[in-house]
């Protein structure tokens, strides 16, 4: 039996406009739909695959840091077919850092007992720092094995395969472990109607940074260790250039190209 705890994060979605607010210039969340992070579900996934392969005797915990909106992701992932979910609710998070990021969720994790192995995406796709698996693993002087495209548990280890430029490289660690997979590890399953309706009676414990023992002083924006100090909005596309080719197109585009330093 594996017990399993699920790194997840809400983020805007893809599709939206995202911007800065006007004050700290952290990215206005409120401002754009919300949805539970594409890789977060392969790692969800993951997860309830390695409870199937063991019969269904490993729990599968989802864990967030987040406001009240979050719970909406969380829901998804327990849709999915986790078992039950923390929810790190505390507005003194707001803001914080990689570094900042990856001590709170340490400290929550100390709160799941039994905790043999943690599965998160290898990068979010609001801040892509892809730097929040290795500090908790630091933090907990866990193994940490990146970037997997392929991982299997067994006899109290875990196996995975990560692939990178130059080539792919076999991985092994003992458990208690913590592990980041990439898009290639699997396909998540899609809720079913009685999954949704499963997940609103499932178990979410909610804590605040006061009962993980976390100074307000050791998280948020005000304490991180790198601040945006201004911003410039993206500038708008201007018209391009257009070329009525009475056969002199050619070398019109061969001009502008080479004005541009392009050839």
């Amino acid at each position: 039996m594996t017990n399993i705890v699920v790194l997840i994060k809400q983020v805007p979605d893809t599709w939206s406009e995202r911007k800065l607010t006007d004050g700290d210039f952290t990215l206005d969340r409120e401002a754009a739909d919300a949805v539970l992070d594409e890789i977060n579900e392969r790692a969800v996934e993951e997860a309830l695959l390695i409870k199937e392969r063991e019969g269904g005797d490993s729990t599968v915990t989802v864990l967030t840091a987040g406001p009240e909106r979050a719970t909406e992701a969380i829901r998804k992932a327990l849709s999915m077919g986790a078992d039950k979910a923390v929810h790190l609710k505390d507005d003194g998070l707001h803001g914080s850092d990689v570094v900042q990021t990856g001590w709170a969720l340490a400290r929550a994790l100390g709160t799941i007992e039994g905790t043999e192995l943690v599965i998160a995406g290898n990068e979010a796709t609001d801040g892509v720092g892809g730097a929040v698996p290795a500090v908790i693993a630091e933090y907990l002087g866990l193994p940490q094995l990146t970037h997997v495209r392929k991982l299997n548990v067994e006899g109290g280890k875990v196996t995975a395969e990560r692939e990178t430029d130059e080539g792919v490289f076999g991985l092994e660690a003992t458990l208690p472990a913590v592990v980041s997979v990439n898009e290639k590890i699997n396909e998540p399953r899609f809720p079913s109607f009685k999954g949704i309706m499963a997940a609103k009676k499932k178990e979410v414990t909610v804590l605040t940074l006061a009962e993980i023992g976390v100074e307000a002083d050791e998280v948020g924006v005000a304490n991180a260790g790198t601040k945006v100090l201004s911003s410039t909005p993206k500038p708008p596309k201007t018209a391009g250039e257009k070329i009525t080719d009475e056969g002199e197109g050619g070398t019109k585009i061969a001009e502008y190209l080479v004005a541009q330093k392009l050839i």
